[in-house]
């Protein structure tokens, strides 16, 4: 199969549970066999278990790397994205409490089209990336929609080969389905048009 983040042609990486996963030479990505993908329907109703509440403190520490990220570059003035926000938006919740203006977009919860059609200081994208079917599509929408010199922060479990992908936590959930290393987020930056990237308190920084 042709790898859904960079076209190249993919090799078999592993096989559990009779899901097959298949990496790329290219960009190193890994990539679940997309005939395991969940339906719309299926997908959404998992993440609904999920029961995201904003005001849940542990729900808001493990997303305080991102806001706090925030809060050190951009002030309250500036315009940000959350992207695929979910049923809790938590990191919203929590910049707005700040005086921050943040639109949410979500494309199961919240799929305000309009807030696509502009361009944002910054992005924030909070275990989203791991979902998307087609990365190569998601990561150039995002792209388009900072303005120049504007940040997209991305917060996921990045792959290395010190990990033992057969017991891997991290790709037992059913709606994961690719993986990114250091290497892959190497080949996004360049790919795609951004300046850098840089890994911030397990927040993934890219500079337009």
């Amino acid at each position: 199969m042709r790898c859904p983040l960079c076209a190249s042609k993919t090799e078999e990486f592993s096989e559990i549970h009779t899901r097959k996963y298949f990496k790329c030479p290219v960009c190193k990505g890994i990539c679940l066999d997309p005939k395991h993908f969940l339906s719309a329907e299926d997908e959404k109703g998992r993440y609904q278990l999920h029961q995201n509440d904003v005001n849940d403190l542990g729900y808001q520490k493990f997303a305080s790397p991102i806001v706090t990220s925030v809060l050190e570059t951009f002030e309250a003035d500036h315009h940000g994205l959350d992207f695929g926000a979910g049923s809790g938006p938590v990191i919203t919740s929590l910049l707005r409490k700040r005086g921050y203006h943040i639109t949410t977009y979500d494309p199961f919860f919240d799929p305000n089209t309009n807030a696509l059609k502009k361009t944002y200081d910054y992005i924030v994208c909070c275990e989203v990336m791991e979902h998307f079917f087609n990365p190569k599509k998601e990561f150039k929408l995002l792209h388009s929609l900072l303005k120049p010199k504007g940040i997209l922060y991305c917060k996921t479990s990045l792959y290395n080969s010190s990990i033992d992908f057969k017991s891997w936590w991290y790709k037992n959930d059913p709606t994961h389905v690719f993986f990114y290393s250091n290497d892959t987020l190497e080949w996004i930056t360049s790919a795609f048009g951004f300046r850098a990237v840089q890994i911030k308190k397990d927040v993934i920084v890219f500079q337009k």
